[in-house]
């Protein structure tokens, strides 16, 4: 069969792909696959139906390369794409679990920052102190970083991101406000509060898992000329017993020379910084027989 890749649509020209991921469509293209278009915003909105209508009847198995959706969303766009003949090769489920950190933080118990989470709407207050203190009960006194199940805040660190000591819990609940403000619609999942970690070095390292193996390992998009040389005999396992086809890892170097799992995330919504060719990444993509 041949690779087939599902991208989000040009908002302003709807034959086309969303000029963020054009190169990575020629690069299917070139590796002799086929693109076929889904409508983002229409999915966002909660239209399913027009977010699936350019996509062909009884395309087969394809993966999905565009932006972040919700857990729920996700599963809305499966569904529908079912229904029509086309089958997501990441279930939503897998989606899920390693899209948002309660998913996969347990997996990686070790290897990444201990946290808690509970689960909040946008715009919801994130709890008096008693309720804050039950929550980072489990965590050490010192500082802290706050985000929801899948980002963080941290271009605004001081005011919606990092907690000097997480105990401090009138502090905490003032970041804890400012990140959910500051999300607004987008708050994913909940409220997340991490112990802080400091990492050395330039930037952090990206690798892309297929099917339980390192496909490719390359620089965050953050900072895109980095490019680290992370050591994967420790993830590795997490990563296997995740159970994941397609995911994301961000490693960063801790001041004791530990390589640390900062993120995991779906590889189908994980950026791919311009400094990488994007046929290394789809000549690893399998092809359903």
């Amino acid at each position: 069969m041949t690779l087939t890749v599902l991208f989000c649509v040009d908002p302003i020209h709807p034959r086309r792909v969303d000029p963020h991921y054009a190169r990575e469509a020629a690069a299917v293209r070139d590796h002799y696959g086929e693109t076929a278009l889904l409508d983002h915003d229409a999915l966002r909105r909660g239209d399913v139906e027009a977010a699936v209508r350019a996509v062909p009847a009884d395309l087969g198995p394809v993966w999905y390369r565009g932006w972040m959706v919700t857990g729920p969303q996700y599963a809305a766009m499966a569904d529908a794409l079912k229904r029509r003949g086309t089958v997501l090769l990441t279930h939503p489920d897998d989606y899920t679990r390693a899209h948002e950190l309660p998913g996969w933080h347990d997996t990686f118990a070790g290897l990444t920052p201990h946290s808690v989470w509970r689960p909040l709407s946008p715009g919801q207050d994130p709890g008096d102190l008693n309720a804050l203190a039950e929550l980072v009960r489990p965590l050490r006194p010192g500082p802290g970083v706050v985000k929801d199940y899948v980002k963080s805040r941290k271009h605004e660190w001081d005011e919606a991101c990092f907690v000097p000591d997480v105990k401090n819990l009138a502090q905490l609940r003032g970041v804890a406000a400012k990140m959910i403000a500051l999300q607004e619609e987008y708050l994913a999942g909940g409220l997340v509060v991490r112990e802080f970690e400091s990492y050395e070095g330039d930037g952090e390292a990206r690798v892309w898992w297929v099917d339980g193996e390192p496909a490719l390992v390359g620089p965050h998009p953050d900072t895109p000329g980095v490019e680290p040389d992370p050591a994967l005999d420790a993830v590795a396992p997490a990563v296997r017993s995740l159970g994941c086809r397609f995911i994301t890892t961000d490693l960063a170097r801790r001041a004791d020379g530990e390589w640390r799992v900062v993120e995991v995330g779906d590889g189908q919504v994980s950026d791919l910084p311009a400094s990488v060719d994007a046929m290394d990444l789809y000549a690893h993509l399998p092809v359903p027989d």
